[in-house]
């Protein structure tokens, strides 16, 4: 079933041409992602869909009656509400058919209303509504349903949107890049609750896990193309590259036929036959196919890194607290030549913390942080660059300097620099507030890697950017001699840059893991499955223990006691294994409110049970100690 049909859209902005004449549709049951580099069109596109901007030509068509959920990556929320009233002043259909309900509560004498009323709320299980949306935002870390939307950071808001954007249920749920602002935690939460919902998306990321574990086709906009590929990430990657051989190799053929056709229209046929008129024309055709170029930049950096000396940077008893939030305690570790460090946990940890601790933007409570003589950091943080009124991108690459410095003596200009960066000669005079989000994020990129740190610190430097300049930025980073720490949610840009992490836990607790995110990973899962195993073999043994004193007791008790006794046993062990199934199901975010209250009864009844037992088993027991 189609839900949505974009037809011939176009997009300019004066000259700049983003895109003419796309088309592309929607079905139920896709999962699909759009890709392409920043600056392209990709939020243009979703602006379209949603109806925030119109394209110069051609139009969306929506299925009649269909609901759909947009997510911006800056939502527009009203300061004024709490996180609760924002879920409630939401157009949710489910929302509707509450009110609905609750008014034919007013007017019992309409049965026939309340019946409708009624049926609507079995059909969309609105009777749960209180706990899905409860157990959404509480998976998103928005516990505080009475804190006001206008005191919520950033990223809390896009979480808050997110919530909204799910607890609706729609048909189509269009994204923009879901996965900025959220912590490793939630992102896997999320790809597990798309897995589970029959939900139809339309999203831009750049999380390349994300787009392998959730995305069932991928629509790639390339030099103003739209190619799609039926498949998920893994299955992108090896199409395109077949595609863009095969571009090439009719690129070649092109090439040939141009000087073929070109030698023939320099002899200039005085004959001008009906043919040879043909074939002047085509010759225009012919020379456009020629010209075509791929283009495939790829940034290289042989910047001048300062050298490094024997000591680089050593914390020593670092403390640092906030108000019923302690960070780091005591924590000591000192850095070696070329070590690479990936930085992980729960949003409210630290983790910004500590890197602020370390580049003297903020003071440790006690300790000291000793940095070596030759150690030039730099710092790319998630505040971004700086923008001046009227400064063009040139402009903030001349600040540096009109030529940098490059390996063996070498220097090129401040223009060639940003073409590296895939900032073109038109481009580069352009101004940067102008710029698309991920544009400004590259061009902040390159500020901080010209001044030739030999110590990167780079703050969540995924978000935003591209797929492409993803990969630039980890060819870059992977030759890189010097020191790295890197906090980022993208466990895909983790997994090939780090070497081990410091696991932020919370509350000053931090780990150091040999080992990159999926690493990790699969030694926090075998961890929850021997925990699991332990706990098991210790009611095994403890009521192996039971038995054992019971047949050296028996005598004491007469034989229906013993026969209670050794049943009791039995008993009580298979209704703490119940327990535990019992109390595992409370885990699962989809359970409903009816499910909920079932689940509570069933526990509230079994506590009751061993709680009898137990007793009854005391005095038996203590029967035979008489």
């Amino acid at each position: 079933m189609n839900l949505l049909t974009v037809e011939n859209i176009s997009k300019s902005y004066g000259e700049r041409v983003l895109f003419n004449n796309l088309s592309f549709g929607i079905n139920k049951g896709q999962k699909i992602a759009l890709i392409a580099k920043n600056g392209t069109g990709k939020t243009s596109i979703l602006n379209i869909m949603s109806g925030l901007d119109s394209p110069d030509s051609g139009q969306v068509n929506y299925r009649k009656g269909i609901r759909v959920s947009f997510l911006d990556q800056e939502p527009n929320l009203d300061g004024n509400l709490t996180v609760e009233q924002t879920i409630f002043a939401s157009e949710n259909e489910i929302l509707k058919v509450i009110h609905a309900y609750e008014n034919a509560l007013k007017n019992p004498e309409d049965a026939d209303a309340y019946q409708v009323a009624f049926e609507a709320m079995d059909r969309f299980n609105a009777w749960d509504f209180e706990t899905l949306y409860k157990q959404i935002l509480f998976k998103l870390k928005l516990e505080d349903l009475d804190a006001k939307v206008g005191l919520l950071s950033g990223g809390q808001k896009k979480r808050l949107a997110l919530a909204d954007a799910l607890i609706n249920k729609p048909d189509l749920l269009v994204l923009d890049e879901p996965t900025n602002h959220l912590d490793l935690e939630m992102i896997e939460w999320l790809e597990e609750y798309f897995a589970k919902e029959n939900m139809s998306l339309f999203m831009v990321t750049h999380d390349r896990y994300f787009l392998e574990r959730v995305c069932n086709e991928i629509i790639e906009l390339d030099n103003g193309q739209l190619y799609p590929y039926k498949g998920n990430y893994s299955y992108y990657l090896e199409k395109k590259e077949a595609r863009i051989e095969q571009e090439s190799v009719e690129q070649h053929k092109s090439e040939r036929l141009f000087k073929k056709e070109l030698e023939w229209m320099r002899r200039q046929p005085k004959a001008r036959t009906t043919k040879s008129k043909s074939r002047i024309d085509d010759f225009s055709t012919i020379k456009e196919k020629a010209s075509q170029r791929r283009k495939e930049h790829e940034v290289q950096l042989e910047l001048n890194m300062e050298r490094m000396g024997s000591k680089i940077l050593e914390l020593h008893k670092i403390s640092k607290s906030y108000p019923d939030k302690p960070i780091l305690d005591k924590f000591e570790y000192n850095f070696t030549k070329g070590e690479r460090v990936g930085i992980i946990g729960k949003n409210g940890t630290g983790k910004s913390t500590f890197l602020n601790i370390v580049t003297g933007s903020d003071q440790p409570d006690s300790g000291k942080v000793v940095v070596g003589d030759t150690i030039k950091f730099g710092y790319y943080t998630q505040k971004g660059i700086n923008i001046k009124e009227g400064q063009k991108v040139i402009d903030v690459i001349r600040d540096f300097g009109d030529f940098i410095p490059l390996k063996k003596g070498k220097q090129i200009s401040a223009q060639q620099l940003l073409e590296r960066f895939l900032f073109d000669r038109k481009k580069q005079y352009d101004f940067v507030d102008k710029l698309s989000g991920g544009e400004r994020k590259r061009l902040y990129l390159c500020t901080v890697l010209i001044q030739n740190p030999n110590f990167l610190i780079l703050d969540e430097p995924t978000n935003d950017l591209d797929i492409v300049t993803l990969n630039v930025l980890e060819s870059f980073l992977l030759d890189f001699p010097g020191c790295l720490i890197v906090v980022s949610h993208d466990r895909y840009f983790m997994d090939k840059i780090v070497d081990h992490l410091f696991v932020f836990r919370g509350n000053a607790v931090v780990e150091d893991f040999p080992g990159n995110y999926s690493d990790y990973r699969s030694y926090e899962s075998s961890k929850v499955l021997e925990e699991r195993e332990e706990k098991a073999n210790i009611k095994e043994s403890s009521a192996n223990k039971n038995v054992q004193k019971q047949s050296s007791s028996k005598s004491k008790l007469s034989y229906s006691e013993q026969k209670e006794y050794k049943n009791l046993e039995k008993d009580i062990q298979k209704l703490e294994t119940k327990k535990v199934t019992v109390q595992d199901k409370f885990a699962d975010a989809n359970l409903t409110g009816e499910e909920i209250d079932k689940l509570s009864i069933e526990l509230k009844e079994i506590n009751e049970a061993i709680e009898a037992k137990t007793e009854r088993w005391f005095e038996l027991s203590a029967q035979m100690e008489d």
